[in-house]
């Protein structure tokens, strides 16, 4: 499994991320921008091994080599509401099919609950785009990000309510877009 390109792509997300967002609520009809500064740090092993342990996930051998982010964010959106969170979030690839790498996305805290969770996702070699796939309670949650270059990621984000078991993905409630700049 070639990883060299998924290392590369966390390499540039890491540093301070400034980012314009809109978001279109589907089930209300209504828009809202948002304003949120991002800040990325490399996750060290001790956090590495917090987050799996808090998924109680088995402890890959290469631990040390997966990659990984301390994350914290602030969002205002336009009117007046505030979101600020940190959390601790690991990357365990583990198949690739052509230019695609899958495995499991952990977090010690999701963004719509809060508690740990393991979720999917495949990174795209060639494009450059992360894809990120949760299974909430009530929503299924998939998040883009395309790194146009070392200082420009764009953003897609499609909350789907969740559909009963084996059923697919049809009614959306929520689409995202932002645009993300790097600022240091």
């Amino acid at each position: 499994m070639n990883t060299a390109s998924l290392h590369k792509f966390f390499d540039h997300c890491v540093g301070n991320w400034s980012t314009e967002r809109t978001y279109h609520y589907l089930t209300s009809q209504e828009v809202e921008r948002s304003h949120t500064d991002f800040q990325i740090k490399k996750l060290d092993l001790t956090r590495k091994l917090k987050v799996l342990n808090d998924n109680q996930y088995p402890i890959p051998p290469d631990t040390d080599t997966l990659p990984g982010f301390a994350l914290g964010f602030q969002t205002v959106s336009e009117h007046g509401e505030k979101v600020s969170q940190d959390l601790n979030i690991l990357f365990v690839p583990q198949t690739q099919d052509g230019n695609i790498l899958e495995g499991d996305y952990l977090r010690d805290r999701a963004y719509e609950e809060s508690r740990p969770i393991i979720s999917h996702f495949q990174f795209d070699l060639k494009d450059r785009e992360l894809l990120m796939t949760t299974h909430y309670t009530r929503v299924i949650s998939v998040d883009s990000i395309t790194l146009i270059n070392p200082k420009l990621r764009i953003r897609r984000i499609y909350n789907y309510q969740r559909p009963p078991e084996g059923q697919p993905l049809e009614e959306m409630r929520l689409v995202g877009f932002g645009v993300e700049q790097k600022t240091e």
